[in-house]
C-alpha cells in the first residue's frame, strides 16, 4: 500500500515493555523487529538533542531499504525551550543563558541548530529513507505574522528537506484563518499534519480538518483521552494514553484512502504512548503498535 502506518518512536517505554518479544534486547534488536512490522517511524529522540550522522547510519543500517524515517526536530528549531545541556558541547560557549539553564538562542546558534540537524540526516537523505521533519509547534505559537515569517525562515533552514507542520493551538485553523494557513502551507510546498486529538474545543486541541498542502499527507493519531489532555500536572504519557477501538480507526479508512488517491503519498501515525489491559485476555499491551497494526489490517482489507 502506499498508505504506510507506523508509530511515533520506536523506543517508547510501553513498546519497550510490552510489545517487543523476550529476547528482542538493545537499539538494534528493537528497532530491526520494529521494521519486520511497520515501513516507517517517527524519531522522537531528536526533539531532545540533536541527532549525530553516527545515529542515522546505525538507523539506516537497520532497516531495508524502503523504510522511512520521519525525523522530530529539535526543540530551538520549533521554538520550545531548551536548556544548555541539551545542546552539543561545541554550541554550548555561543549560547546566552538565564537563571534556570534555558537557553534564549540568537537567531545564529538557531541556524547552527538547523545546519547540524541538517548534516545529521545525511546518511538517511543518501539511501532515500528520509521522509519529513516533523515541526511540531508549541500551544504558544499562535497563527499571525511574526509566526508565518518564522516557518518561511524554518523551511529555508531546512534545505530542502520536506517540512512537515503540525500546529498545536487552534487559532491556525479557525474559520477566518484556516484557509490562509492552508494556502500559506500550499505556497511554501509544506505538508500540514492531520491531527486526531480530543473533541473538547479547548485552545491546545486542533479540529481535525482533513486537507493536503505539500507532498505528502500525514496523520498524527494522539488519542481522544479528554479526562488527562490538560489537566495540570499530567505527563505527556498520561495525555496520549488511549487506546483507539476497531470504530474508531474505522472512521479513518475512507479519508486515507481519499487521501491516497490525491497524492499516493500517505502517511499515519499512532502517537498514543501507553498501556491497556486488553478485555479479553487480561494482559497488558502497548497501544500504538497495536492500533496500527489495526489500522493496517482494515486498510487491507478495503482494498
Amino acid at each position: 500500500m502506499s498508505i504506510r502506518v507506523g508509530t511515533c518512536s520506536w523506543a517508547d517505554e510501553s513498546l519497550s515493555a510490552l510489545w517487543y518479544p523476550k529476547g528482542v534486547n538493545g537499539a538494534e534488536g528493537r528497532l530491526r523487529y520494529y521494521a519486520e512490522h511497520f515501513d516507517t517511524v517517527e524519531v522522537n529522540a531528536s526533539y531532545y538533542a540533536l541527532p549525530t550522522a553516527q545515529m542515522a547510519t546505525a538507523w539506516a543500517d537497520r532497516t531495508p531499504s524502503n523504510f522511512l524515517f520521519h525525523v522530530k526536530a529539535f526543540a530551538m528549531m520549533t521554538r520550545h525551550p531548551v536548556k544548555v545541556e541539551q545542546l552539543p558541547p561545541e554550541l554550548r560557549s555561543e549560547a546566552e543563558v538565564d537563571e534556570r539553564n534555558r537557553v534564549h538562542p540568537s537567531e545564529e546558534l538557531r541556524t547552527r541548530v538547523f545546519t547540524e540537524f541538517h548534516r545529521a540526516l545525511q546518511p538517511l537523505r543518501d539511501l532515500g529513507k528520509l521522509g519529513g521533519v516533523l515541526m511540531q509547534f508549541p500551544p504558544y505559537i499562535t497563527y499571525g505574522e511574526p509566526a508565518l515569517r518564522y516557518i518561511e525562515w524554518a523551511q529555508q533552514q531546512l534545505g530542502g528537506d520536506e517540512m512537515l507542520v503540525e500546529f498545536r493551538h487552534r487559532s491556525w485553523l479557525e474559520p477566518d484563518a484556516r484557509e490562509r494557513v492552508l494556502g500559506f502551507l500550499r505556497d511554501l510546498g509544506a505538508s500540514y499534519v492531520i491531527v486526531d486529538a480530543p473533541r473538547t474545543g479547548a485552545k491546545n486541541v486542533l479540529p481535525t480538518v482533513v486537507a493536503v498542502t505539500g507532498p505528502t499527507a500525514y496523520l498524527r493519531l494522539h488519542g481522544r483521552n479528554a479526562a488527562t489532555w490538560n489537566v495540570r500536572g499530567k505527563s505527556a504519557a498520561e495525555r496520549f494514553d488511549y487506546l483507539y477501538s476497531e470504530d474508531e480507526l474505522r472512521e479513518w479508512v475512507e479519508p486515507l484512502h481519499d487521501l491516497d488517491t490525491a497524492t499516493g503519498r500517505v502517511f499515519a501515525m499512532f502517537n498514543n504512548n501507553g498501556r491497556s489491559v486488553e478485555a479479553s485476555t487480561g494482559f497488558e499491551i502497548a497501544q500504538a503498535p497495536v492500533n496500527a497494526a489495526m489500522l493496517q489490517e482494515q486498510l487491507s482489507a478495503t482494498l
